[in-house]
């Protein structure tokens, strides 16, 4: 059973696709709920911008980023089934949004560790393992920050007890529940 039955694209030209985790089971999916938050927050940042959606998963931050105005982007997903899936979902936004020709976004399956990108992205999308950020908040952070052009903006995925980075970074916004592995979103820019 897909752990993503019911969750759609929330917005935009695609609104209403379908989002299928396939096979993967180690995927903890961005809820419609909170997509909606993270996009009413990043409002106009969306369009025409360049994305990198790392642990990309089933994709659903990217594909909501095409869906609403975002020129296209890079998602990168280590886990073979998760990417398999993830081109299924980006192939059906995009026949959705009517574009036949070459895809606006690419799916690469790579450790997010051992990515590399000439390119800089206007919104960078980081959805890591809870006991990944919690072991390595400040190295994925800078990670992270080796891809986001000047003014663009974070939007980090993490359990809503833990803190955020003291320096480096500016929060924006967080959004989400509190408690300990309960989800929240954090939108950061570099200070």
């Amino acid at each position: 059973m897909d752990k993503l039955a019911g969750m759609r694209i929330t917005g935009g030209q695609a609104r209403g696709i379908p989002i299928s985790t396939g096979r993967a089971r180690h995927v903890r999916p961005a809820t419609d709920r909170m997509r909606e938050a993270v996009f009413s927050s990043l409002g106009e940042r969306v369009l025409l911008a360049r994305f990198l959606d790392l642990f990309a998963g089933s994709g659903s931050y990217g594909l909501e980023a095409l869906s609403r105005g975002a020129e296209g982007g890079i998602f990168v997903e280590k886990h073979a089934q998760a990417a398999a899936a993830l081109q299924d979902n980006l192939q059906a936004v995009c026949k959705s949004m009517g574009l036949a020709g070459p895809r606006p976004a690419r799916v690469v399956r790579q450790d997010v560790l051992k990515f590399a990108s000439g390119e800089c992205f206007n919104l960078v999308f980081m959805d890591p393992p809870y006991e990944l950020i919690r072991a390595g908040q400040p190295a994925l952070l800078a990670r992270a920050g080796e891809f986001l052009a000047g003014g663009g903006v974070l939007v980090l995925e993490l359990p809503a007890d833990l803190d955020l980075p003291q320096t480096g970074w500016n929060c924006l916004r967080r959004i989400g529940k509190s408690g300990t592995n309960e989800p929240s979103v954090a939108l950061l820019e570099r200070t």
